[in-house]
């Protein structure tokens, strides 16, 4: 369940940032009843990008695949191996 703390509780930014390490997810800020800010861990933010990135690139090969931009993994090793003579 995500977090959700008012922005007048950013005052005890020790205790925030220990929350921040301790939950490994997004903390949502409100102000006046309403969304307002994200706050994470670096950990937390790298970890998230990381993982996006990655969703990115299966993205990216699926729709290769789907339009048949695609090699024979079998002919690319053979060119490879007469390339560099292995």
């Amino acid at each position: 369940m995500p977090r959700i703390i008012p922005i007048r509780d950013l005052k005890n930014t020790s205790e925030i940032s220990q929350l921040c390490h301790s939950v490994n997810e997004p903390i949502y800020i409100t102000k006046n009843g309403y969304g307002d800010m994200v706050i994470m861990s670096m950990e937390t933010y790298n970890e998230r990008m990381y993982m996006s990135e990655v969703y990115e690139k299966l993205v990216a090969a699926e729709e290769q695949i789907e339009y048949g931009k695609v090699l024979n993994a079998n002919d690319v090793l053979k060119k490879l191996r007469d390339k560099n003579n292995v």
